[in-house]
């Protein structure tokens, strides 16, 4: 028998309670963070996503669709699915707070994209946004790794594909990620459709911040 755990000798002052941490963090978030440019429905999203990031400076990056939240949060109470482009992201999601048993999907794993990614000298994480065609229809789309997924995503809509009800689109990174979210933020002024989406400019984003995103969409109470 494996012995029991023993509790060490307490030698740091620091917070225990978990609902109390929760609690602190958002309440600095609040003091440090300058929220006023964040639409009014989108303030429990970007205290979120902040404290995904750890970093209160995050707010300025903010681009928030005025429409994001309202159309994430219909969509989920009706059902719909979300889509992620990693495991990471699709992992960070607190079933508890989906409304309706949602289906969290991320099909990076599925045998046929690797054979997809090469023939179409690709990543296998954009090859695998073409296997989100039946699902996306009206689904919440959550992409926080890979620029190339989220330029996919946008050409399969400019050639016709379903739309979805809204896009966390958050990749992180050096090449690329930038220039994805700034053409997911224009995508209505340069192709006249008008995806309701939050986005962060510049190489910041990944799957803490993007999951952050999509905890705060699923239930309005922080």
């Amino acid at each position: 028998m494996t012995a029991a755990p023993h509790q060490p000798t307490r030698r740091f002052e620091y917070v225990t309670s978990g609902p109390q941490i929760y609690l602190d963090s958002f309440a600095t978030i609040r003091r440090e963070a300058d929220l006023s440019a964040i639409p009014p429905s989108a303030e429990r999203l970007a205290v979120r996503m902040i404290h995904g990031s750890g970093q209160v400076d995050l707010a300025r990056d903010l681009v928030v669709h005025p429409d994001v939240v309202p159309a994430a949060r219909a969509a989920l109470e009706a059902g719909a699915p979300i889509i992620c482009d990693a495991t990471m992201v699709a992992t960070g999601v607190t079933r508890s707070r989906l409304p309706a048993d949602n289906d969290v999907l991320c099909l990076l794993n599925d045998p046929a994209v690797p054979a997809l990614a090469r023939a179409w000298r690709t990543t296998r994480t954009a090859a695998a946004v073409s296997l989100w065609e039946p699902h996306l229809e009206g689904a919440v789309v959550a992409i926080g790794n890979a620029p190339t997924a989220l330029f996919h995503l946008l050409e399969m809509i400019l050639d016709g594909a379903p739309r979805p009800a809204a896009v966390v689109g958050c990749p992180v990174g050096f090449i690329g990620a930038r220039e994805s979210k700034e053409a997911l933020r224009t995508f209505a002024a340069d192709h006249g459709i008008d995806l309701p989406y939050v986005t962060v400019r510049g190489r910041r984003g990944g799957s803490a911040m993007t999951s952050s995103a999509l905890n705060a969409l699923a239930q309005e109470e922080e």
